[in-house]
C-alpha cells in the first residue's frame, strides 16, 4: 500500500499536480514524521519546529528525488537528519529535561500509547537512553522497520544498528525492573 501511495505522490508531483501531491504527502506522512521526531525530542514545540523544517526540505527536495531508495526511506532520512541537526544546535540545553512535559508526554494519547502503566514506564525509560538509541528503538519497535531500512534512513551499518537496538532494549529493561 505504501509504495502505491508513494508512486501516486511522485506521479502527481511530476505531472505538475502540486496540490494533490502535497495533500497526499501530508495525509500519508505528516503524523508518522511527527511521532518519529517527537519520540526523540519529547517537546511538542521543538517537534513542531523540526517537523516544519523537515516538510519544507522534503517538498523542496522532491524534484531531486531519484528513486534510489523508497520515498518513505528518503522522507524518514530527512526527518532523522533534521532531528539530529536540531539536537546538535541545542546541545547545551539538552541536559535539561522538563519532567512535567515528560510525564505529560507519557500519558499522551496516540496510536502507540494507550495510557497503560507499562506503556508509561516504557516512555519514561526511553527518556533515559541516548538519542541515537532512542531513534533506532523507535524505528525498529514502533515503525517495525527492517534493519536494512533503518540503515538507509540513518546511514549506519546494520551491525551498529543491531548493537544500538540491543543496548536500548537492555537499558529499557533495566529501567523498568528497577523503577
Amino acid at each position: 500500500m505504501s509504495e502505491q501511495v508513494d508512486d501516486q505522490i511522485l506521479k502527481y508531483f511530476r505531472e505538475g499536480n502540486q496540490q494533490e501531491a502535497f495533500k497526499l504527502l501530508m495525509n500519508t506522512y505528516q503524523q508518522r514524521i511527527y511521532w518519529q521526531i517527537r519520540r526523540i525530542l519529547i517537546s511538542h514545540e521543538d517537534t513542531d519546529d523540526v517537523l516544519q523544517n523537515t516538510l519544507i526540505k522534503i517538498w523542496k527536495g522532491l524534484p531531486a528525488f531519484k528513486g534510489d531508495s523508497k520515498l518513505f526511506t528518503w522522507i524518514f532520512r530527512i526527518a532523522s537528519n533534521e532531528t539530529f541537526t536540531f539536537l546538535e544546535k541545542n546541545k547545551k540545553h539538552s541536559g535539561h529535561i522538563d519532567l512535567d512535559e515528560c510525564y505529560q508526554f507519557s500519558g499522551t494519547s496516540s496510536d502507540h500509547i494507550d495510557g497503560s502503566f507499562i506503556q508509561q514506564k516504557l516512555e519514561q525509560a526511553l527518556l533515559q537512553i541516548p538519542e541515537k538509541q532512542r531513534m533506532v528503538f523507535h524505528l525498529k519497535y514502533y515503525e517495525d522497520l527492517k534493519y536494512t531500512e533503518i540503515s538507509e534512513i540513518l546511514g549506519t551499518s546494520v551491525g551498529a544498528l543491531k548493537a544500538n537496538y540491543h543496548l536500548a532494549v537492555k537499558k529499557i529493561e533495566e529501567f523498568i525492573k528497577t523503577d
